[in-house]
């Protein structure tokens, strides 16, 4: 089984009036292909910061970072999205909103590419577009024309998880994804979010405050305290854990 992440000794400090500040403290993390992983712990705990030094949004003061066999530690957030997909707590965040649902979706094609779009290749592809978009069970498939503006919250979210996928990134990072959403959508996205990391057998990191996403969803769990990792749960553990086992470390 191939190593999709791995990250030696990172650490992420930053210097304030006070002194310096250490975000992330000496992480050492593994994840092989196909690893759902979910990441909790109390805000401050580190858990952007972690997502923000993989992508490269935030530069590391030592270590280094490796995705599916190549060293990205210095490359820059461009450069990496050719290996990592990223999916964000707001769902205007994902989206271009004055395009459409399909030329969006023709967009995230080309993730990771020099941007060469031809919006002839829009029409091309609209009843892939329209098969991919009904997945979501939420109307998106009947929205192709429609600005990604006009959109619902839920739709929208849909939409940015479609485009994260749709090229089978090497990690996808899902950062806090579903925060925003009402508890009915947000279980929506959770299951299509769940169905999509199974059919193309994606690497992940998913951020959660929600318990029962953490418990329920992933084959392992992670938590952070102060810069660093104090948990680590395989599919073994994970499965005997309770929600009250969780809640302890927010005490």
């Amino acid at each position: 089984m191939s190593v999709q992440l791995k990250l030696t000794d990172v650490q992420v400090n930053i210097a304030q009036e006070q002194g310096v500040r250490t975000l992330l403290d000496d992480v050492n993390l593994v994840l092989n292909q196909g690893d759902f992983v979910t990441v909790l712990g109390t805000n401050g705990a580190g858990k952007s910061t972690l997502f923000n030094a993989i992508a490269g949004t935030l530069p590391i003061t030592a270590g280094q970072i490796e995705i599916a066999g190549h060293d990205v530690t210095k490359l820059n957030p461009e450069k990496r999205a050719k290996y990592i997909a990223r999916v964000f707590q707001d769902p205007k965040l994902g989206t271009a909103p004055r395009m459409t649902v399909a030329e969006n979706l023709a967009l995230a094609s080309h993730r990771g590419d020099r941007l060469k779009l031809k919006f002839q290749q829009v029409s091309k592809q609209r009843e892939a577009y329209r098969t991919l978009a009904a997945k979501t069970g939420n109307g998106l498939d009947q929205a192709l024309d429609k600005a990604t503006e006009q959109l619902s919250g839920g739709q929208r979210q849909a939409l940015s998880l479609l485009m994260a996928s749709l090229k089978r990134p090497e990690l996808l990072l899902l950062d806090e994804h579903t925060a925003a959403l009402d508890p009915h959508t947000s279980q929506a996205i959770m299951a299509l979010t769940a169905q999509i990391v199974a059919e193309q057998q994606l690497t992940g990191l998913m951020i959660t405050h929600q318990m029962d996403d953490a418990l329920q969803y992933g084959n392992r769990l992670i938590v952070l305290d102060n810069g660093r990792i104090i948990a680590d749960y395989d599919a073994d553990s994970k499965a005997k854990l309770t929600r009250q086992d969780l809640l302890d470390y927010f005490d």
